[in-house]
């Protein structure tokens, strides 16, 4: 069997190669980020007796190490990757001199590599990266979109403050199309064309309504006012230019995610965009022990404090990944509402006197354990899931 320990950086990965009996292969192969240097490494692999087992390991190291990871695929070969803190708990262990190179590093990496059980990356990697990659962009253009929301908000508190209360949702298709065609309440008090109004409405906004939000625009306190005019069809087109955006991602991520056609996409509430970004957050769940060890990675679990006789629980532990919390607590949101065994568990917890949150935490949790389950025996969901 052969161990090949990677140190990766930007521009060049170092490799160290020995065998389960310590025989060193190659002491230090220095290639560079580059299809030439990828191919020294490929020819490298080739040229070890094919009968013997290939466990490659490397430091999750962001985006640094993708290209060379895609490659490994592309090639058959698998890989694992460590969790750098660990790495360097371990190499801790090994050296007490602070001396550091990447030759040394390789080599240290390898007998990590030795040291634990090898779970590679699932074949899928390609496909769960660029999910992992479309979510978080699409959950940090969501995150904008709530920016100019909230700056469109106040904007009409000043122009046109009638404006908010006189719709259910200020940031609907009717609300927006009248917002980026009149822009100001002196110019809503003289619009004249309803017909394009109720079209961009679907018949919803009816001449009543036409009249009444004149009859606001008449009698409002807002300042007409060229500087907020312009503001205002600022923020509308970025507006406009994020959704646009987000709606692209969101095309994408439910192509991939049909795709791939995960259990997780079998419970009820969960729908393309939160089982994609869940999903790739978690990658590769054989790599956890256990649903507990799920729920810590996610940052879920609540923080306990012991002291002699006592005991506290408190908040939320936000260790994990901020992005997968992101993902599952919006899942259980609408998991809860649509349902039943999520139901009946979120209003235990309720009739407990919790409070909604922490609730819907509970919820999310149990929820992990279920996809856990799932996605560790590729089943569906069922009633008879606990």
């Amino acid at each position: 069997m052969y161990f090949v320990g990677i140190d990766i950086s930007k521009y060049k990965h170092d490799c160290f190669i020995c065998t389960e009996t310590g025989e060193v292969i190659e002491e230090n192969l220095s290639f560079t980020n580059t299809n030439e240097g990828f191919n020294q490494l490929l020819n490298l692999l080739k040229s070890l007796d094919n009968n013997q087992e290939i466990r490659i390991g490397f430091e999750a190291t962001g985006h640094y190490g993708m290209n060379l990871k895609l490659f490994l695929e592309k090639n058959n070969y698998s890989f694992m990757e460590f969790n750098p803190a660990l790495v360097k708990r371990f190499i801790s262990t090994q050296t007490l001199r602070r001396t550091k190179t990447d030759k040394k590093d390789a080599m240290l990496i390898t007998k990590y590599l030795i040291s634990v059980d090898y779970k590679p990356h699932p074949r899928q990697f390609y496909h769960k990266y660029s999910l992992k990659s479309l979510s978080r962009m699409r959950e940090k253009l969501v995150k904008q979109r709530s920016y100019y929301e909230v700056q469109i908000t106040n904007t009409l508190d000043i122009i046109f403050p009638e404006f908010k209360p006189f719709f259910n949702n200020t940031f609907s298709k009717t609300s927006l199309y009248i917002l980026s065609k009149y822009k100001t309440a002196n110019k809503i008090k003289n619009m004249k064309d309803f017909d394009s109004i109720r079209k961009a409405s679907r018949g919803k906004f009816t001449s009543a309504n036409f009249i009444k939000l004149k009859e606001l625009a008449k009698n409002s306190i807002g300042i007409s006012n060229d500087i907020f005019e312009t503001k205002l069809e600022s923020l509308l087109n970025l507006h406009s230019q994020i959704e646009v955006e987000i709606k692209k991602l969101e095309n994408k991520i439910e192509t991939i995610i049909k795709d791939l056609n995960p259990p997780t996409l079998s419970i009820k509430g969960i729908g393309y965009i939160s089982c994609a970004g869940i999903i790739s957050e978690f990658g590769d769940l054989s790599r956890f022990k256990s649903a507990d060890a799920c729920v810590a990675f996610a940052g879920i679990e609540p923080s306990i404090s012991q002291s002699g006789t006592e005991s506290h629980t408190g908040h939320m532990v936000k260790h994990g990944s901020g992005h997968l919390r992101y993902f599952l607590m919006n899942a259980a949101d609408y998991v809860f509402m649509h349902e039943p065994i999520f139901t009946e568990f979120y209003y235990k917890k309720r009739n407990e006197g919790k409070s909604h949150r922490v609730a819907l935490t509970h919820v999310a949790k149990k929820l992990v354990r279920v996809i856990y389950k799932l996605e560790s025996e590729n089943i569906k969901f069922n009633s008879d899931i606990k």
